[in-house]
């Protein structure tokens, strides 16, 4: 499993004894720590070890193999070597699973379901990305889950874009006898977000802190959430789906991505259940959890009503959300069936202050995603506007 707890990544190894320092100089969380360079390594004097150690620990992350990491890292070996040993003797002296290994030797097989496009060579160094935003264009196009676009405008030529909706496509259901729900064509209203009442149920994961906040937070608008910054907020269906799960998962490993870009992550949930958002946070999500009450943002992905479906149309007799299921089973993670699971979710950009709504991705199909690409296009695209803007307001000042 590839727990985004710290404790849980370092585990027993050599890594351990360096969570003191990797907290003092920032490396505090799982997908900060994955993307250190050589240059960060030499920076807090790791050894040869730890280093080796680290290396072993990110690609069993990647591949959902974290729990063989105390031992292949015991054995003394690094990566490469670890590669190389025959399945037999991954067998017998690693105690690896036959289906597992197949996974681990895999090399260009990682469990990310949505891969970045290969223009994204992104992020070499936290000490760069963090103090200098990689505000380049790409070439990421929107692809054919395209629904409709509102008043779209992402050149750079300072016009200013003001919301797309997306959603995976509709498919045919039991030869044409069962219909897929409708979903709306055009963004949500900024009014029907920016006053939903919240709750934060958890803290933005760090190392060594409290599972979950111990005082009760109070309410607050939503507005506040993106008041500095932009914000994407994925609106999970049921936190205990394997499919929301994935989905959040593969979404946070791109933390150090969003932080470079100045965008918050947000988790939203309509039902809290304690123990569901215990086994949650930070396993499958490190960033901050809310609780949406009213189910408004859930309202808002349905144009003012819940978008929901039954388990038999919605799933069984959906051969889409099945190969959603199946995308999900191969990262190796666990699931379970408590809570309410038919009220659909998706995923909202939203831009600092009252810019509105950038994007939305309404969850047409249980188990749909945004792609990583267009949300990470978005959001560079954000950045840029917020740059320009920045630009154009120093050259009036200087005029003035």
């Amino acid at each position: 499993m590839a727990s985004f707890s710290m404790e849980d990544f370092v585990g027993n190894g050599a890594l351990k004894k360096l969570l003191p320092k990797l907290l003092e100089e920032g490396w505090d969380d799982v997908p900060t720590l994955k993307i250190m360079s050589s240059e960060d390594m030499d920076a807090i004097k790791m050894t040869r070890q730890q280093k080796d150690a680290l290396e072993i620990r990110s690609y069993l992350h990647d591949r959902s193999l974290m729990q063989y990491g105390d031992k292949l890292e015991a054995s003394g070996k690094c990566l490469p070597e670890l590669l190389g040993l025959s399945t037999t003797y991954l067998s017998s002296q690693f105690g690896i699973k036959r289906g597992h290994i197949a996974r681990f030797t895999d090399r260009t097989n990682a469990c990310m379901t949505d891969p970045l496009p290969a223009s994204y060579n992104y992020l070499p160094s936290r000490r760069n990305s963090m103090t200098n935003s990689d505000s380049r264009n790409n070439n990421t196009k929107f692809g054919n889950e395209l629904s409709s676009e509102a008043d779209l405008k992402i050149e750079d030529d300072g016009h200013v874009f003001k919301g797309i909706v997306a959603a995976a496509p509709a498919e045919p259901r039991v030869c044409g006898c069962v219909e897929p729900p409708p979903v709306i064509d055009s963004v949500a209203p900024y009014s029907a977000i920016e006053n939903i009442s919240i709750q934060k149920l958890t803290p933005e994961y760090k190392i060594g802190m409290e599972r979950l906040v111990k005082t009760k937070a109070p309410p607050m608008k939503a507005s506040e959430l993106w008041r500095e910054k932009p914000a994407v907020l994925l609106c999970i269906r049921r936190p205990g789906c394997i499919m929301c799960r994935a989905e959040a998962h593969q979404l946070y490993a791109k933390k150090p991505i969003f932080d470079a870009l100045g965008v918050q992550l947000f988790a939203v949930l309509h039902e809290h259940i304690e123990a569901e958002v215990k086994d949650f946070w930070p396993q499958y999500w490190g960033g901050v959890m809310l609780y949406d009450k009213g189910l408004e943002f859930f309202k808002a992905h349905g144009g003012g009503k819940l978008l929901k479906e039954k388990f038999i149309s919605g799933f069984l007799f959906n051969p889409r959300a099945i190969a959603n299921y199946k995308r999900a089973k191969k990262m190796g993670l666990e699931q379970n069936f408590k809570g309410e699971g038919e009220i659909k979710g998706g995923l909202f950009i939203v831009g600092r202050g009252r810019s509105g709504i950038a994007y939305q991705f309404i969850e047409r199909n249980f188990g749909d995603w945004a792609p990583l690409a267009e949300i990470i296009e978005i959001c560079t695209r954000l950045q840029n506007q917020q740059q320009s803007q920045v630009v154009t307001l120093e050259t009036s000042q200087e005029y003035e």
